[in-house]
């Protein structure tokens, strides 16, 4: 049992517990537990795991170890037991009762998470549909005592008056949360739709939570997005265009930020605004390079973008704050690799020509000679192309620029060798 003292402080003193089965990284898992609590305003007191076979069915932990809780919750102020994974409706009745203390559990703290980071419209009903499912099972047993809430991480979101706890109630809630977002997935296909028909490509920015997305967004684009060392910092997607090098322009989307083990309720709920990136010409995957864990980070992606049906996009593997990394190029990856880092702007043209290289043929470098009375065309491949170079010659404009293969079918009398 890790234990922190001497804490006076007014945030919730949260215990995080976890049973190590051998099936994951109970340590690793258990440290990003303190992230999300303290992403969620907690004060963490203590860290807690034990080793067994299976959690104990009925208190999650053995006996022996709920009493040693229970003995440090009496001699200590604790507001919160955070459990490493997610509990039973009857476990976390059971715990509460024994301890007399409030219990969350992994998919708790991080719907806490997103209800507190949602912006948008779409993002609060998406954190609202997800806190429904999973509080409907827990409602049996507890009777009026859902009427008592006053506050705190884990009681975020929607809320839960009397008249929302019953349980017809929520289900005719969970009904109008999921036509309304059927409703506003039809709107964002129809703007991809809109995308696809006028020709706009879109590249979309994937990777594990604070892996420095947003940064690499702001710097891209001066999109103003909000970049915070936490988890989740943001929540709601971004798009903005960006200008190629080619002088092609792209939509750049940013994508909700992943994590290991991300419950299923929430990468169910999130579909709608994931599947920007199974739409995507291109995928950025940005993760920490100077995180011990990003191969495993790597994966986490890797995964998802192949549940949601994005084999064969190019991807490209954004190895960000690569300044604080040694042998970075000993780190496996998947698709092309970039280094960058993005809080100081170095490695951004790389990615940007890995990007062009990556997206679809449809620019092509070209020598023209455009007479001075077709001045408008002139004006067209400055707009919207990239242009190398330009001299006034005797019999016109000469012009060195790449454009797109539509616009130079019009100009294919003025292309010179």
């Amino acid at each position: 049992m890790q234990l922190y003292e001497n804490y006076i402080t007014e945030k919730e003193q949260a215990l995080l517990l976890s049973v190590d089965t051998g099936e994951f990284d109970a340590q690793d898992s258990i440290d990003e537990l303190e992230q999300l609590a303290f992403t969620a305003g907690a004060e963490v007191v203590g860290k807690v795991i034990q080793k067994r076979e299976a959690p104990e069915a009925a208190t999650f932990l053995g006996y022996g170890k709920i009493a040693e809780v229970i003995a440090f919750c009496q001699m200590n102020t604790v507001d919160i037991l955070s459990f490493d994974s997610e509990l039973t409706p009857s476990q976390q009745r059971n715990i509460e009762k024994l301890t007399d203390v409030r219990v969350i559990d992994r998919t708790m703290l991080i719907l806490d998470i997103f209800a507190a980071r949602a912006r948008t419209n779409e993002g609060k009903l998406q954190v609202e549909l997800a806190q429904l499912k999973y509080s409907l099972p827990r409602l049996s047993g507890k009777g009026t005592e859902l009427s008592r809430l006053g506050g705190g991480i884990g009681t975020r979101g929607p809320g839960e008056t009397k008249l929302e706890t019953d349980k017809r109630h929520i289900r005719r809630r969970i009904q109008k949360l999921e036509n309304d977002l059927a409703e506003l997935e039809k709107r964002r296909d129809r703007l991809r739709s809109r995308r696809r028909k006028n020709g706009i490509e879109t590249v979309a920015i994937v990777g594990y939570t604070n892996a420095g997305k947003s940064t690499l967004m702001n710097m891209l684009t001066n999109a103003g997005v909000l970049a915070e060392d936490k988890l989740f910092a943001t929540l709601d997607p971004t798009s903005r265009a960006l200008t190629l090098p080619d002088g092609r322009k792209v939509m750049l989307i940013d994508t909700v930020g992943l994590i290991r083990r991300l419950p299923h309720k929430l990468v169910e709920a999130f579909k709608s605004t994931l599947e920007e990136a199974a739409e995507a010409s291109v995928i950025l995957n940005v993760c920490d390079a100077s995180d011990e864990h990003a191969n495993e980070h790597l994966d986490v992606t890797k995964n998802l973008l192949e549940e949601l049906g994005c084999a064969g996009i190019p991807v490209i593997s954004v190895m960000n704050k690569c300044d604080k990394v040694g042998d970075i190029y000993s780190m496996p990856t998947f698709g092309k690799t970039v280094l960058i880092s993005a809080l100081e702007g170095r490695g951004l043209d790389a990615l940007l020509d890995a990007v062009v290289k990556e997206l679809p043929p449809t620019r092509r470098s070209a020598k023209l000679l455009i007479p001075f009375k077709d001045g408008a065309l002139a004006a067209r491949v400055r707009k919207e192309g990239a242009v190398e170079m330009e001299e006034y010659r005797p019999d016109g404009l000469y012009m060195e620029a790449t454009v797109s293969v539509s616009l130079l079918e019009e100009l294919k009398g003025f292309i010179v060798d």
